[in-house]
């Protein structure tokens, strides 16, 4: 029996080993050529490690374009997307929690459905409305658009953490005099922080890497997102790899360190709200 655990652990272990390989792997690949100065991007045979490491590429493409610029705009558009679909799935996820109404089934049903699209497919029809809202090339565009767009699953997430509230605690506090948004806002709402913080956390990350809507909607070079300054690198006859691998690289952060900070109300939020 020791033996076969052994087996077992050792399987398990060689078997983790090789995902945290090939899931490091890219990350590896990108640091590696963002450090490599320009005359080594396409030398043969290819090396794993530059022979000169060019630290000053993290530095230069801030230079290179208007990296600074991009970042702030992408903060903009994510932050105000992010609050406006929190504002507007916390009543809707609290209603499909709390109240019964005619064909509240199918509409939970119908908010999974609609994940099942990509929203490229609905980035004519988009474009179109704004369009005739006059908000093309606009930061507002693409928050009223991320806001919308991340809102059925926010909604059904929440919803299934409010659920795991006792309703008990709820109808105290109604007693002692509070409303129902009273009891929402001040009972409800802190005991769904794990909850919040993972919505909070999904539509602040698709607003922050989405490409395609925003290649569509932005024309205007000093209102580009990040994504999409990450993609000026690529010109017509040349690709600047290792500018775009440290941009990568550097676009890479703000949610790596929103995940550390966060990291056990994500995960918390996340199990509890996965389940009534």
């Amino acid at each position: 029996m020791t033996r076969d655990r052994a087996l077992a652990r050792w399987l398990l272990l060689s078997f983790l080993i090789l995902v945290l390989a090939v899931s490091t792997f890219p990350f590896a690949f990108a640091f590696s050529t963002a450090l490599r100065p320009r005359a080594e991007l396409f030398h043969y045979p290819p090396t794993w490690l530059p022979d000169t490491w060019s630290w000053h590429n993290f530095v230069d493409v801030w230079s290179a374009v208007p990296l600074a610029r991009y970042v702030r705009n992408s903060l903009v558009v994510s932050l105000g997307a992010t609050a406006l679909n929190v504002t507007l799935a916390v009543p809707a996820a609290y209603a499909l929690a709390r109240l019964d109404f005619p064909g509240k089934t199918l509409f939970r049903q119908l908010l999974l459905v609609t994940q099942m699209f990509s929203p490229v497919v609905l980035v004519i029809g988009l474009f179109r409305f704004m369009s005739r809202l006059q908000l093309v090339d606009t930061s507002s565009s693409l928050i009223i658009t991320y806001a919308a767009l991340s809102l059925a699953f926010s909604v059904w997430f929440l919803a299934g953490y409010f659920e795991s509230v006792p309703v008990e605690i709820e109808e105290a506090a109604m007693i002692d005099g509070c409303s129902r948004v009273t009891a929402l806002v001040r009972v409800v709402l802190p005991m769904s922080a794990p909850g919040l913080v993972a919505a909070l956390v999904f539509a602040f990350i698709w607003s922050w890497n989405e490409f395609m809507i925003a290649l569509t909607f932005i024309s205007t070079p000093d209102k580009r997102t990040l994504p999409l300054g990450i993609y000026s690198f690529l010109g017509q006859y040349s690709v600047e790899w290792h500018y775009l691998m440290a941009a990568a690289l550097i676009a890479g952060i703000p949610v790596l360190v929103l995940f550390l900070l966060i990291e056990k109300h994500l995960v918390k939020g996340l199990t509890a709200g996965a389940v009534k």
